[in-house]
């Protein structure tokens, strides 16, 4: 699959270097992207909450204004990992439901971010009729059958090299749900399996199908074009 690239996510911080997306966007005709506002980065944006409420308010408007260019809403999600402390919990909930409620809106798929908190991230999106999910590196296989229930998707990256309980969901997962990424710059190859320290790139997705393709002991060639395309169907991309 070829033709066009993904920049995963574009998220909010306080240098606000998230205005200059749209001129990115622009220069790279290929380019596509998903904004959103990062659930494990929140206590590094106390601002927006307190001082600065507008910025948050200004970045919703960014994405509106610029939603023939972003192809998704994400990663958002809850992260109680990082987040501990409830109040900000609740913050992180109240924003997630905010930028689910976007989506549907602007007729955008959601990619999920949920870390230690994977029941309540499904009720948040049940609950509030989420449509077209995608769930970023899923890490609870007791719940896979709830998101497939739902019509949703899994995406997995080079965290299948060491994990066993994320090579266990892409075991089970049908190909027909499941989706290639690299969480790039982070999950490098080397640095999971030989401690090197080394920043990830969108190559690896090569050696995730390659992982993928051993796991469900199906030729490689199947796994990438089967994954490629539901990415292509998923994300709405227009390659020719």
């Amino acid at each position: 699959m070829g033709g066009k690239f993904l920049l995963p996510w574009v998220r909010l911080h306080a240098t606000k270097s998230y205005y200059d997306m749209p001129y990115v966007l622009a220069r790279h005709k290929k380019a596509k992207a998903s904004f959103n506002l990062t659930p494990s980065l929140l206590f590094q944006i106390e601002e927006y909450f307190k001082e600065d409420v507008k910025e948050k308010d200004e970045f919703l408007d960014l994405i509106v204004k610029n939603k023939e260019k972003i192809v998704a809403i994400g990663e958002t999600g809850l992260d109680y990992w990082y987040i501990k402390e409830k109040e900000w919990q609740q913050r992180q909930k109240e924003l997630f439901i905010e930028l689910i409620n976007l989506a549907k809106e602007l007729n955008k798929p959601l990619v999920i971010h949920s870390r230690e908190v994977f029941e309540e991230t499904l009720d948040v999106l049940e609950n509030n009729d989420a449509k077209k999910v995608n769930f970023h590196m899923w890490g609870d296989n007791q719940l896979l059958q709830r998101i497939l229930n739902n019509g949703w998707f899994v995406s997995m990256n080079t965290i299948v090299l060491r994990s066993k309980k994320h090579r266990k969901i892409a075991r089970d997962i049908p190909l027909e749900r499941l989706m290639l990424e690299t969480d790039s710059p982070w999950l490098a190859p080397e640095r999971l399996m030989e401690e090197k320290e080394v920043r990830n790139d969108p190559r690896a997705i090569k050696t995730v199908a390659e992982k993928v393709s051993e796991i469900k002991k199906l030729p490689f060639d199947e796994v990438w074009q089967k994954c490629g395309q539901n990415a292509v169907n998923f994300f709405n991309l227009n390659i020719s």
